[in-house]
């Protein structure tokens, strides 16, 4: 015999196994009717798995944005006293003492992975002359700060609409869009207010509105007031210190091993906090796991059509099963068939769902849904921009299509199974 006609086992398996994958191929397009419900039911549920999955990662992408932009950055360090009195925001506790804040962010920019850090200074302040009677004076370095982020997330800009930010040590201020208009304040005005210092005296100011801003977040838009750093650190008695101290890492993974070092430069006594630790970026995070079991479940139920389907094609096959049997067809060669099947209707539905989901998700991530202007900010408490957008990712679609082939395939199997203890003799009879 001439060896190069032989056949190996593994060539024998490799072609069989190819033919019945061809045979279950041809045979889901017997039926275009059902094979379509089928193709429906799996690809609405990978659809909504898809476009919710990356909604829910945009909204968690959006409230770490907002925190790490606004509140916390990366890393953020104040002192154990103001964090036990921190509701009233009191600029009487310093970071490390009143320490030059200077020295303490030239030490911390050592640090490898830190991009960049500042100070802030976070107080309330009484207007006098507004219909507006409370706001939020914000101390930045604003050129510094503006030069690292972007305030206005969902433009992905700086947020001034009008006008510019206050110059370094002027008496000048910039409000928000929102601020501006209920209490009728234009470019020009001044603005009356006291505040209270470091040595607990109250402190009159009137600094000139030079900007107004809208940063699309509610919450600052209409009750934060923007001023220059150092000239709110002179008003209040503040020395060189500060009240706050924002540290930027390079990449978000970086803010534990950031804290765990600055911890050890500015020693006890201080707090040291990573945008982690957040109340609504622990929530949102907690919840994911929840709404992957609704995910699951959706899709379980979607996959009952096609164990129907499966179980409807068993019984209105019966006997060509049993030819099968007859023709040589080994149980495990049927039920492999039958899952192919299963598996193919599976894959191209789940297919179809994740195209016109990654679609969705696509075109969310460029154009927001403003749920400000939908539900009138009610969500003003969660730090959250009043435009979400969806986080649109190859690896989550490409997930959401192998979960819908899975758990589709996993629950046809008993189905498939079914039909290989159907008895050729039988099958033929019926």
């Amino acid at each position: 015999m001439n060896p190069k006609a032989k056949i190996t086992g593994n060539q024998k398996s490799a072609g069989g196994t190819a033919m019945l994958v061809k045979i279950a191929y041809r045979n889901i397009w017997r039926n275009k009717r059902r094979t379509a419900f089928c193709f429906t039911a799996v690809g609405i549920a990978v659809f909504f798995i898809a476009v919710y999955s990356g909604y829910i990662g945009g909204m968690i992408k959006g409230i770490r944005d907002i925190v790490q932009v606004f509140d916390l950055g990366h890393v953020r360090v104040i002192s154990e006293t103001y964090e036990a009195e921190s509701e009233y925001m009191p600029v009487q506790y310093p970071v490390a003492d009143g320490k030059d804040w200077k020295e303490m962010a030239e030490s911390i920019k050592k640090i490898p992975g830190v991009r960049a850090v500042f100070p802030r200074i976070n107080t309330m302040a009484t207007l006098q002359e507004s219909t507006i009677k409370h706001a939020v004076l914000w101390g930045l370095n604003i050129e510094d700060e503006m030069a690292a982020n972007n305030f206005n997330l969902t433009n992905r800009d700086n947020g001034l609409i009008e006008g510019r930010y206050p110059a370094p040590g002027a008496n000048e201020c910039a409000i928000g869009h929102v601020f501006a208009e209920k209490s009728g304040l234009r470019i020009g005005d001044r603005i009356p207010l006291k505040t209270v210092s470091a040595q607990f005296s109250d402190r009159m100011w009137s600094p000139v509105i030079t900007g107004i801003f809208n940063y699309d977040y509610i919450r600052f838009d209409e009750g934060f007031i923007i001023v220059d750093f150092e000239r709110l650190q002179r008003l209040l008695v503040m020395g060189e210190g500060t009240q706050q101290l924002i540290v930027f890492a390079d990449e978000d993974g970086q803010s534990g091993a950031i804290a765990a070092r600055v911890q050890n430069i500015l020693g006890e006594g201080n707090i040291v906090t990573e945008w982690r630790d957040n109340y609504w970026v622990a929530v949102m995070e907690s919840i994911t796991p929840i709404y992957t079991a609704m995910f699951l479940i959706f899709l379980m139920v979607a996959s009952f059509l096609i164990i129907n389907t499966v179980v409807m094609i068993i019984h209105e096959r019966i006997k060509e099963i049993g030819m099968m049997g007859c023709l040589g067809m080994t149980r495990r060669e049927i039920v492999t068939v039958f899952f192919f099947e299963s598996l193919f209707l599976a894959a191209f539905g789940a297919l179809a769902g994740v195209l016109v989901g990654g679609v969705i998700t696509f075109l969310g991530a460029y154009y927001p849904i403003r749920l400000g202007d939908l539900y009138g900010n009610t969500f003003s408490e969660i730090p959250m921009s009043n435009a979400v957008f969806t986080e649109f990712s190859l690896i989550k679609l490409f997930q959401a299509w192998l979960m819908g082939v899975v758990i589709a395939s996993l629950f046809t199997l008993i189905p498939s199974l079914r039909s290989a203890f159907v008895e050729p003799v039988e099958a033929l009879r019926r």
